[in-house]
């Protein structure tokens, strides 16, 4: 593993942070993001669409300060992580099972950082479908918190047919790498205006990521490709098929959730055996990025998951 970059001020993360350099078994340069924390294990943060490693230093300094690690990386096609189409501002992968090569490359850094075990999953958002179907095939973690999982995709019901359609059609034209209908290039804190924005309820956390994209632009993402949703799509549809795993989980949204579809979390955690379902009133899409207390009481409930799920 190589050194790469890592934007220190950005991330404000806790001390002995570092970013490397990794590759993905199909060639793919990723970066990850190491934090070491304490001896009571690591934590495998999957972000979301859009996002990058320096956002979640705020997320590494909560877990330390509970005695925990933190490996975080950018996923293929977001962050510093090798852009896949020519226009680096469409957020595109050939394939959304291509994640879990991402997902494998992270485990392997385990061992030569030395992370201490045993392992738990944080994922938010789209990282909450990858990290879904890794418990599915067996990931070795003691426990999973997922904040906002991307288990469904808030579309109109009219338009999921459309989108179907649009994306054979594209993929059959060799035009599937262009942005999806009503997609563009600008990142969405620099789009919308605070308010009416839909991640987050707290000003001081959207000024910050805010400042984050206007300071370093290569590291954000407009819209998706055509490609990323038709096969984005796909894998909800096959996760939605599947049985739930069975280990210790938390799930966290806001009641004011807006990006992914409520029903199929709730649907999902109805399901899983000893899961737990947590509903944030007048919260949005970014748990992590809320309230103050907000984010405290996450972060507590998922360090509480962590210690009981300690000893497997």
């Amino acid at each position: 593993m190589e050194e790469a970059p890592l934007y220190h001020h950005l991330a404000d993360g806790p001390p002995g942070g570092r970013a490397l350099w990794v590759r993905a078994d199909d060639g793919v340069r990723l970066r990850l993001g190491w934090w070491p924390g304490g001896g009571r294990g690591t934590v495998l943060l999957l972000p979301g669409r859009t996002e990058y490693i320096e956002k979640y230093g705020p997320a590494a300094g909560e877990l330390a300060a509970r005695g925990y690690a933190t490996l975080v990386l950018d996923n293929r096609g977001q962050g510093l992580s090798d852009r896949l189409v020519a226009d680096a501002r469409i957020g595109h992968v050939d394939r959304f099972a291509d994640y879990q090569r991402d997902l494998a490359a992270m485990l392997a850094a385990l061992e030569p950082l030395g992370a201490p075990r045993p392992l738990f999953l944080l994922a938010h958002s789209m990282g909450g479908a990858i990290g879904l179907r890794a418990l599915i095939e067996g990931l070795e973690v003691r426990a999973a918190a997922f904040s906002a999982p991307m288990w469904g995709i808030v579309m109109a019901p009219r338009m999921v047919p459309v989108a179907r359609g649009v994306g054979l059609a594209a993929r059959w034209l060799r035009q599937d790498n262009r942005f999806a209908p009503s997609t563009g290039p600008v990142p969405y804190p620099l789009a919308v205006p605070f308010e009416g924005n839909t991640l987050t309820t707290d000003r001081a956390m959207w000024d910050w990521m805010k400042a984050q994209v206007e300071e370093h632009p290569e590291l954000t993402l407009g819209g998706p490709s055509i490609r990323w949703l038709d096969t984005a799509l796909a894998e909800l549809r096959w996760l939605a098929r599947q049985e739930s795993p069975r280990l210790p989980c938390l799930t966290v949204m806001g009641s004011e959730e807006r990006i992914v579809v409520q029903a199929a979390i709730r649907k999902r955690m109805a399901r899983w055996p000893g899961g737990v379902l947590t509903e944030v009133p007048g919260a949005q899409h970014e748990i992590m990025m809320e309230a103050p207390a907000t984010r405290t009481a996450f972060y507590d409930a998922a360090a509480s998951l962590f210690e009981a799920s300690r000893e497997g």
